[in-house]
């Protein structure tokens, strides 16, 4: 499928910038892929800034970033690439697949053009932030520097599937987005009309069972959904594409951007505690830098209305800033600190030394009740003070009227996926999710770290899942969610060999809840609620120990449900406190 490769032109009323369309590219495989390239005027040579992305070369992005002639503007070759089998290039997308030998050779490609000086940083957020982290695996020799956003460090853990349960909403909406440009490719107009329909739709597909056999996914596009459902432990389909699995392999510094609401937060800290720590080079150990913001996946529009300083173009400013350190060798001081935060509460950035921040120490708060945490009217607190001889609190957990999400960290637009901070009472009004609550704080109180819940729980079901929201709660009653996490029992020791349960017998279940940065005002309370069901930023468990996503609505069962607090069974919430008085 050749493209009309155009003649380099001026963009209207930027007469410094020229842009060529279509500019191809041919893969170690003889498949061409095509990029649009934006030339600063000048002699050059120029150092190149890259994006490979599935959602159109043209747009390059700029639902959140400025246009590629932005960069252009201030001294770079800016080469923007659609991926294979997508827009303008040839081939098949299957997700993941060719992203690290296409990159490679892209980059190599893109570091010989005319006007390139043979030095090439890349950029891009979501997918394009694992079509810069797989192809550094590689180490490609003109790689200098990438800067993935708001991405994943493998896609397994913290992209499909969290502790276990699938991250249904985000899936399920991203396969039917990226099969309805497949048909568009394609020209099938009346399978992209069947798509876009069913994309506007997904909060009501959210519900079908079995989902193996998910008619919108079922036919010729899309069919990697599928696929997802039939690896649903951390195997070998997976592990291949796995940045964590061994950081020594990139040799790059890395400008890691997140947001406090997004979907893949967790796997933004990792992939710079990881390369931090284990990356191949001093260079690259040296040259990590993380930046998190009051950000939802996209747009990134401040979270909330008490973060609107944040100054619009901090992304791009600060890229530019590294870009202009790391390809053009000017000191801009990107360095100086190796952590910068937007601390919510505090409503200001900070800057630290590590994450979590030096000095940061872990705090435990307890589970406690009278036996009747149910609901926020329930008798359920949380202190630090450890629990003595306490009775536990029942709930049942029937899938077919699961907790529903409001708010959360999934993506990608709000009207398909629960994101960002929400009141959560709606959700705390049923008896169905524990409620423990603490006493208003007598202090300010900053929480900056990891967050864990542990828990001390049975079923009277072979398998089921756990799912905990971090809340803030305000003086006049509001309770906003910080983060959220889940974990199938069936995975509670281990990814890769899940195990079944002893009905009614007591586990102990460690669930990641993800970095918070949160200063909580005097007169504030913590909280934290328990569930069997987050939906649909998780699919359901229906609770039989049978095998996942392939049983019908009918099989589901109702599970009763015991969270233990006692002095052998301390269930229990994690923070990491920092002392700023």
């Amino acid at each position: 499928m050749a493209q009309e490769v155009e003649s380099p032109r001026p963009l209207p009323g930027l007469p410094q910038v020229t842009v060529q369309r279509n500019v191809p590219c041919r893969m170690h495989d003889g498949v061409t892929l095509y990029a649009d390239v934006y030339r600063p005027r000048g002699e050059g040579p120029f150092p190149v800034i890259l994006m490979r992305l599935p959602y159109d070369k043209t747009q390059a992005e700029n639902i959140s970033y400025s246009h590629p002639s932005w960069y252009a503007q201030r001294g770079y070759l800016v080469v923007v690439q659609d991926i294979r089998g997508y827009w303008a290039s040839e081939g098949e997308f299957t997700p993941f697949l060719n992203e690290a030998e296409d990159g490679y050779d892209t980059i190599e490609w893109a570091a010989r053009l005319p006007g390139a000086n043979g030095r090439v940083g890349m950029y891009g957020f979501s997918y394009a932030g694992a079509t810069q982290l797989m192809p550094a695996t590689l180490r490609p020799p003109s790689l200098v520097t990438v800067c993935p956003a708001l991405t994943a460090s493998q896609y397994y853990e913290g992209w499909t599937y969290n502790q276990g349960a699938l991250a249904l909403a985000f899936t399920m909406s991203w396969a039917l987005n990226l099969a309805g440009m497949q048909a568009r490719r394609a020209k099938d107009d009346e399978a992209m009309a069947s798509f876009q329909a069913a994309y506007a739709g997904s909060q009501g597909l959210n519900w079908y069972l079995p989902l193996a056999e998910f008619p919108p996914l079922s036919g010729r596009y899309g069919s990697y959904f599928l696929d997802w459902l039939a690896h649903p432990t951390y195997d070998d389909y997976w592990r291949r594409w796995s940045i964590d699995e061994d950081y020594s392999r990139l040799t790059v510094p890395a400008l890691h951007i997140a947001g406090w609401y997004d979907i893949f937060l967790s796997g933004s800290v990792k992939n710079f505690v990881g390369m931090r720590n284990g990356a191949g080079s001093d260079t690259a150990r040296a040259g990590q830098k993380l930046v998190v913001g009051p950000w939802t996946h996209m747009p990134w529009a401040p979270a909330s209305l008490t973060s609107e300083g944040v100054e619009p173009g901090i992304v791009d400013d600060l890229q530019l800033r590294w870009f202009d350190q790391l390809l053009k060798g000017e000191e801009t001081g990107v360095l100086d600190a190796p952590v910068s935060l937007f601390v919510m509460g505090a409503e200001t950035w900070r800057d630290y030394a590590d994450w979590p921040p030096p000095g940061s120490e872990a705090m435990r708060w307890f589970l406690h009740s009278k036996g009747r945490a149910n609901s926020r009217f329930g008798d359920g607190t949380l202190s630090v003070d450890a629990p003595g001889d306490e009775p536990p609190d029942l709930f049942t957990a029937d899938p077919m009227t699961p907790t529903t999400s409001i708010g959360g960290h999934s993506c990608c637009l709000n009207f398909v996926a629960p994101m960002g901070p929400a009141d959560q009472r709606p959700a705390e009004e049923f008896n169905s999710v524990l409620v423990y609550t603490s006493e208003p704080l007598a202090e300010p109180m900053e929480l900056i770290g990891d967050v864990t819940l542990t828990l001390y729980a049975a079923t009277s079901a072979r398998d089921t899942d756990w799912s905990a929201r971090f809340c803030e709660v305000h003086p006049d009653g509001r309770s906003i969610n910080l983060q959220e996490g889940i974990v199938r029992a069936r995975y509670r020791d281990s990814l890769t060999q899940p195990s079944l349960l002893e009905p009614n017998c007591i586990y102990r279940y460690d669930i990641p809840l993800g970095p918070v940065a949160v200063r909580l005002a005097a007169g504030n309370r913590l909280r934290v609620t328990i569930s069997s069901s987050d939906f649909p930023q998780w699919d359901r468990n229906l609770n039989t120990g049978g095998d996942l996503f392939t049983e019908p609505p009918s099989a589901a069962v109702v599970a009763t449900q015991t969270i233990l607090h006692s002095a052998q069974y301390a269930s229990h919430l994690t923070v990491h406190a920092i002392d700023h008085s």
